[in-house]
């Protein structure tokens, strides 16, 4: 499946029913009067991040959504039946941004979270709702409210717990596929990891979710490269997991590239818990590894951890001290309480104040 991490797409809620303007007419009947009924009320547009999805190419393919119309009036006092809402269906981890695709209106992190981007129009009165002492057959009625149009963004941020960030080739994608069941392309050449990937890592019983995402080199935050587009989904992320591939030749200068660029992309990238490793260790004699991790050292300020993919050193350890990050920096309830419930008590208590007001 194609990766597609941003669409542009169009929704229209739908228009309101017309109210019905009849009269009552029947046989040996001296009294008929007014019996339009009203109309339907138009139906929602909403979006609803939902499991299975990790991509919005969906959205690639149809960008137009209109939900029903309402159902118009009729006589007897029938009102129009409520137009059929549409459901944008997304993953979580996506963001709704208005036309200008810098203002954030929806956040959905959780699954089964949902809001309505767009109300259908109300349905318009029948004839019947205008009978007065004065009036007793009235001959007007209200068409239904047009409903609400717009233009938004969606992007995508995939959640994980774990974001892979170096140069390109610094074997990022060979670590995901060796610790998960993610397959991901390998290949001896730069820029092999075209679109982020995400696999589930298990190590002593707990799990947890990784993301890889394409290298960046000097200048990325200009567009140098890739550029920056990706980083956005280690963003959610708990722990970095920073790569230093044992090939360069100065592997302090390849970290601190690296560096510049979180720093420059901002988000809070640059203040996230960070595990420095040297990969593809296999590959240096004795010597040459102790001289390079003693660089990587020096600039990182602490002893990075050694790693191969290919004979599995370090890896099992790198997992350990990740989930050992993960699980310090997990929030507690009393920390994070539910958001969906804090709301909920919101209106409770917005509600009990009305009641004493008005009493």
């Amino acid at each position: 499946m194609k990766f597609l991490d941003q669409a542009k797409v169009y929704v229209r809620s739908g228009d309101g029913g017309a109210g019905s303007v009849s009269f009552r007419r029947e046989k040996y009947i001296e009294f008929g009067g007014p019996d339009g009924g009203d109309g339907g009320r138009g139906g929602d547009v909403w979006v609803e991040a939902v499991a299975g999805l990790n991509t919005l190419i969906d959205y690639r393919y149809q960008q137009h959504f209109k939900a029903k119309t309402g159902g118009h009036g009729m006589g007897r006092n029938r009102n129009g039946g409520k137009g059929s809402d549409i459901t944008l269906k997304v993953p979580a981890g996506t963001q709704i941004f208005a036309e200008d695709n810098e203002t954030l209106l929806f956040d959905l992190t959780d699954i089964g979270e949902r809001h309505c981007i767009a109300a259908g129009g109300n349905g318009g009165f029948g004839n019947a709702y205008f009978k007065t002492s004065v009036n007793q057959a009235p001959r007007r009625a209200n068409p239904g409210q047009e409903g609400e149009e717009l233009t938004i963004w969606l992007r995508l941020k995939l959640i994980a717990d774990v974001g892979l960030v170096g140069l390109p080739n610094a074997g990022k994608s060979t670590f995901l596929a060796s610790v998960t069941r993610a397959r991901p392309k390998i290949a001896d050449y730069p820029f092999t990891t075209l679109h982020p990937g995400l696999g589930v890592a298990k190590v002593d019983e707990a799990e947890f979710v990784i993301a890889d995402i394409p290298g960046l080199i000097e200048g990325a935050h200009e567009g140098v490269g890739i550029g920056d587009r990706f980083l956005g989904h280690v963003e959610r992320t708990s722990v970095l997991l920073h790569l230093v591939s044992s090939s360069e030749d100065d592997v302090a200068g390849a970290y601190r590239t690296v560096r510049r660029e979180l720093e420059a992309y901002e988000h809070g990238l640059a203040d996230k818990t960070e595990i420095v490793a040297l990969s593809k260790v296999d590959t240096l004699t004795p010597e040459a590894r102790e001289e390079k991790l003693a660089e990587l050292q020096e600039a990182v300020g602490y002893a990075p951890l050694a790693l191969s993919a290919v004979s599995r050193e370090g890896m099992t350890e790198a997992l350990r001290e990740l989930k050992s990050r993960i699980s310090r920096l997990a929030p507690t309830e009393e920390e994070e309480p539910d958001r969906f419930a804090v709301a909920a008590a919101e209106r409770a208590e917005a509600e009990e104040a009305e009641k004493k007001d008005a009493e």
